[in-house]
Parts: structure tokens; C-alpha cells; sequence
């Protein structure tokens, strides 16, 4: 234990049993790869923007510690939506005990819950669709089509957000991807608010399906990405949750050796899995590690962790070991 801070001697010197090892398995796994120079895919799934992620994930991204990501829409838009909205953000602790009548009450306020945590719609959706139109309808003007991700990345580089800022910016992770140009794939991005509202855009007539780039282009350019990044000790997979953001690129390797018949394609080089779903039957969040191996995922000897547990706690933990912090 070297250059490690007190967090991570706290979970070096109690995290010896079950989840909990696990965790640490996990997290030195992580930083074995990186040491001997891997890349890394973070891939998001559940609400972790609005459990707020950023405020690890961001110095991860910094500190070049993550070279990718994928994440459904809901996580993309929601870390800019808590970065300009979050003390309009409502937290409902009790929520457990809400009757019908009081989630239809906060319906009618103008609140969404997740979980515990309500966005509050007025304040965080529509004060970013404003800025949402306007490059939307700009690149389209001009011909010019975008992924998801870039369309975000553009109104956080261009200064436009920061009138509305209300936690540091140094938490919230989209700010650190568009600094660094972060690869980001977002499969499924029209199930997201900004998916619906740009939908509601090609309805009236107002916009072209076509100006927001697909999910098909999303998977093409990460077959180049994956190819670039996997070179060396190679590219591996760290999942937050299941669901698209998941199935979505760790799909890329079987693609290209499979339906491509590509003979050079390295099986990801490190996987985990931090999740609350247990092992069940036919469930892809609760498919233990080893299953992906018949589906040209991980091979025999990839490093392969699965932690059971709640990845709000979790992987913030593995982040502050991997940081040193």
C-alpha cells in the first residue's frame, strides 16, 4: 500500500469477505490493467447521474483513468440536468411509503422520481431544451449531423450553461468528457427525455429523424474505436448495472468476428459487473461472467469480477482506490 489515501487503506485493511472482496478483487483488477497499460470502457445503466456519479467519475475521466463510455440517454442528459437545476431537485426519503395520490401530486408539480430523488421537469428539462433546439436546429440548417453526445458536448463547451450552474463543475462528468473529447456511444437514445422532446421535434414537422445520428452509426464508430483502443494489453469493460448501455458494446467483438469473419479481433481484456440483480435465469444483468464467454465476449483467462451489491455504493469505492484517494 503505496501513495494510497484513507479511503482506500480503509478498504484495503476491512474488505476482506464476500461483496466486499469482491470489490477489492475487483478494483485492483482495474489498476493491474491500467498499470500494464490498458484502456477502459465505463459502461452506465440505471439513474447514476442523478445519483450523482460525477462527483468520482469526473477526476476518473481527468486523470485518464477511463477512455470511454457508454450510457443510456437517461444518464447522458441527467448529469448536465443535475448541473444546472440541482437545488430545484426534490429528495423524498420516505418514498417507500408514497401512495398512488401523492406520486400523481408530484406528477402535477412538475416532478419526476427516481427513487428517492425527484428532477425537477420545469428547471432541469425544459431549461435545457431551449439550448437543445438551437443545435439541433443549427446543424441542420447546415447540413451537419451529430451523435447524441455531441450535440451535449457542444452546448457545454460553448459557455451557454454556465449561467445556470449550481454545483462546482468539477463534478459533473459530461463537463470532463467534452474537455477531453471522451468517446461516448449511447444506444437507445430516443427512450431518453431529450429523445422523446427531439421525437416530439420530428412530429411537427420541425426537425429531420436524420439530424440526430443512430444507433446503427453509433455501432460502426465504435468498431473503429474498439480496434484503436484494444491494441496492446487491450480494452477492458467496467459495467455499472445492465441493459442496453451494457449488451450495446460489449456486442462489438462477437460483431466482428462473427459477421464481419475479422480473424484479429481481441476478446475484451478485463470485465466487471457491479449490479443487484442476482443470478437468474435468462436475465442479462444476472448472467454471471463466465456465460459471456459462449457469446465471443471475454475469453477463458479475462479478469472477471461481479459484485453484488448497489453500485451507488460501490463503485464510488472502487474509483477512490483506483485514484488513490
Amino acid at each position: 500500500m503505496t501513495n494510497k489515501g484513507p479511503v482506500s487503506n480503509f478498504i484495503n485493511h476491512h474488505y476482506r469477505h464476500f461483496n466486499a472482496a469482491a470489490l477489492m478483487d475487483a478494483a485492483k483488477g482495474y489498476e493491474a490493467h491500467l498499470l500494464e497499460g490498458g484502456k477502459m470502457l465505463i459502461s452506465m445503466g440505471g439513474a447514476m447521474s442523478t445519483a450523482e456519479l460525477g462527483i468520482s467519475l469526473a477526476e476518473m475521466i481527468r486523470q485518464d483513468k477511463v477512455h470511454m463510455i457508454s450510457c443510456t440517454g437517461a444518464n447522458l442528459e441527467e448529469d448536465v440536468m443535475n448541473l444546472v437545476a440541482h437545488s430545484h431537485y426534490k429528495r423524498v426519503p420516505n418514498y417507500r411509503d408514497l401512495t398512488p395520490e401523492q406520486e400523481r401530486e408530484l406528477l402535477d408539480n412538475h416532478y419526476n422520481r427516481v427513487t428517492d430523488t425527484c428532477i425537477p421537469e420545469e428547471e432541469a428539462f425544459r431549461r435545457l431544451q431551449a439550448h437543445l433546439e438551437k443545435v439541433w436546429k443549427d446543424a441542420e440548417a447546415k447540413g451537419e449531423r451529430y451523435f447524441p453526445h455531441e450535440f451535449l458536448y457542444k452546448i457545454v463547451l460553448s459557455g451557454d450553461l454556465k449561467q445556470y450552474y449550481e454545483i462546482d463543475p468539477k463534478n459533473s462528468w459530461i463537463i470532463a468528457a467534452a474537455e477531453k473529447n471522451l468517446p461516448i456511444v449511447v444506444p437507445g437514445w430516443e427512450d431518453s427525455t431529450c429523445g422523446n422532446i427531439f421525437t416530439s421535434y420530428v412530429i411537427k414537422g420541425q426537425l429531420k429523424a436524420s439530424t440526430v445520428k443512430s444507433g446503427i452509426e453509433y455501432m460502426v464508430w465504435l468498431t473503429e474505436l474498439y480496434r484503436e483502443l484494444s491494441k496492446g494489453k487491450g480494452l477492458g469493460f467496467f459495467q455499472i448495472g445492465g441493459g442496453i448501455s451494457g449488451d450495446f458494446p460489449i456486442c462489438v467483438v462477437p460483431m466482428m468476428y462473427q459477421d464481419l469473419e475479422w480473424e484479429d479481433v481481441p476478446f475484451w481484456a478485463y470485465f466487471c459487473q457491479i449490479s443487484d440483480s442476482t443470478t437468474s435465469y435468462g436475465s442479462y444483468s444476472g448472467a454471471v461472467p463466465n456465460e459471456k464467454i459462449t457469446w465471443g465476449k471475454l475469453d477463458v483467462d479475462t479478469p472477471k469480477f461481479i459484485v453484488e451489491s448497489d453500485a451507488t455504493i460501490v463503485a464510488p469505492l472502487i474509483f477512490a482506490w483506483i485514484l488513490g484517494w
